[in-house]
């Protein structure tokens, strides 16, 4: 797998709760996901208004599934309008996704399933091994596998194991 395969898969953890209904199963790292696992979500206060479609998760969320987790002070989740998945997942004030030994940081994270858009706001660090590649924004197409980074961008690509 490349590495920017790699950056998208991670940072496709953002879609933890919807991408697992949107599509039913899905890799992160080089781990395939079981698409029947729970999702846990923790927090100190949930609350649901029903008239804007929204669920808010505040204070140490933590969003897991198998070896993948989610972590953000605030998780809002808006649902489609007719209530029947997720529509758009917003992290903020610090979100961490981590899987195995592969993880990203950003100080915001939005993920719209509808477009299978996933947008990395805010000191965005990704990690996978050896390799890092830092910036003010990323922005990846789940759809197309494509990923942007933009802001002054730094790549770091450290030696890779041989068997």
């Amino acid at each position: 797998m490349t590495f920017l395969s790699r950056v998208v898969s991670l940072v496709a953890l953002c879609a933890l709760p919807g991408l697992a209904m949107a599509q039913g199963a899905f890799s992160f790292g080089q781990a395939a996901q079981d698409a029947g696992a729970a999702i846990e979500v923790t927090s100190e206060s949930l609350g649901v208004d029903q008239n804007d479609n929204s669920a808010l998760f505040t204070g140490d969320v933590v969003i897991s599934r198998g070896g993948m987790r989610l972590a953000a002070p605030r998780v809002r989740v808006i649902y489609l309008p007719d209530r029947s998945g997720i529509e758009t997942l917003e992290a903020s004030g610090g979100v961490t996704l981590t899987s195995g030994a592969d993880a990203a940081e950003a100080r915001e994270a939005a993920y719209n399933l509808v477009t299978g858009r996933i947008e990395l706001r805010g000191d965005v660090l990704l990690v996978q091994g050896a390799n890092a590649i830092s910036g003010d924004r990323v922005i990846v197409d789940t759809n197309a596998g494509t990923a942007q980074v933009s802001g002054r961008v730094r790549t770091i690509l450290g030696p890779q194991d041989r068997p």
